[in-house]
């Protein structure tokens, strides 16, 4: 706790503090950096599976460009798992950034996706 900033919300005090992002969206956007470099580094992988025509549902975020197959799960726990929260932001994020020629252009157009704006609507 900082002192002075007692009985602010969380929102607030990282406003104060300076901090640009809640340490949610901080988490999110280390899950799609991960994602990213798995993509990458092996597009033909066991975590993910790539959308095509022959195999993605017919729904515009499922046949874009390197989208990912969503998975089924049925408890709780399993569809908090990495590969099945992510599947759905990562399908949001436009189609130039998920196709970023490295990492690093990646990280920066990602934290600079929706600058000055909500970047939660962007991406979902």
């Amino acid at each position: 706790m900082v002192l002075g900033l007692k009985g602010t919300t969380y929102v607030e005090r990282c406003e104060e503090l300076g901090l640009l992002d809640t340490l949610e969206k901080r988490r999110q956007d280390q899950d799609m950096g991960l994602v990213y470099k798995i993509i990458a580094s092996q597009p033909e992988n066991e975590l993910f599976k790539m959308a095509n025509r022959d195999n993605a549902p017919r729904t515009r975020q499922a046949t874009a460009t390197r989208g990912l197959m969503g998975q089924f799960a049925r408890t709780d726990p399993r569809k908090q798992s990495f590969t099945i929260r992510t599947v759905e932001r990562w399908n949001g994020l436009p189609d130039n950034l998920r196709q970023a020629k490295n990492q690093e252009t990646f990280k920066r157009d990602l934290k600079n996706l929706g600058k000055g704006e909500d970047r939660e609507d962007n991406w979902r």
